[in-house]
């Protein structure tokens, strides 16, 4: 059994944050793989499906970002999950948006809800980094990842998701550069030709 991990913030008023854009991938991989409906458990919101062989759980923490540890410590002590086999779904300041990296243990770089996984649980985990930009200034950096996503990133962000959904797989199999060469030979056409009309 395999655990994903979407990073967000509990509620309506925050479900559209760049901040949450790792909830909204976890909920396009329930949506495209046909998972069970989202149920509450363990402080968080549980779904369970599969992927060829492997049975896979889908958690978004509802303990607010910065004590997502929490959840994620009670998921895999009930059900007994490695540390290794979980991929942990999370917005990136320093990637561009659209741009999306594979990490596999190390820091948490500042993020709070790595912070609090790495407290709980050791920081041997796969990370799958969504970049959404950054705003230039350290201070402002607040407003921006809780902030929604302007109108226009949809034509980049929901690619991004479908894309992440459909070859999430691969980063169980530690296929990991695949998984980074299948998203972005998907999305560079779209960032590409947005980037462009941005010149213009």
């Amino acid at each position: 059994m395999r655990l994903v991990v979407g990073l967000g913030n509990p509620g309506e008023k925050y479900a559209h944050n760049r901040h949450n854009i790792g909830f909204m991938a976890a909920d396009e991989i329930v949506r495209r793989h046909n998972f069970s409906p989202w149920r509450a458990k363990f402080q968080g919101e549980l779904s369970e499906g599969s992927i060829g062989d492997e049975k896979i759980l889908i958690l978004k923490p509802q303990t607010f970002m910065n004590e997502s540890g929490i959840s994620v410590v009670q998921v895999t002590k009930f059900y007994k999950i490695p540390t290794a086999d979980i991929i942990v779904l999370h917005d990136e300041l320093d990637l561009v948006p659209g741009k999306v990296r594979v990490k596999r243990g190390g820091g948490h770089a500042g993020h709070n809800g790595l912070r609090s996984i790495n407290s709980a649980i050791g920081d041997d985990y796969a990370r799958v980094r969504l970049g959404i930009g950054h705003p230039g200034d350290k201070d402002r950096v607040t407003g921006h990842v809780l902030n929604d996503f302007a109108k226009a990133d949809a034509k980049w962000l929901e690619p991004l998701l479908a894309e992440v959904a459909d070859n999430i797989d691969l980063i169980f199999l530690q296929k990991d550069a695949d998984f980074m060469t299948n998203v972005a030979r998907a999305i560079a056409p779209i960032t590409k030709k947005n980037n462009n009309q941005e010149q213009d």
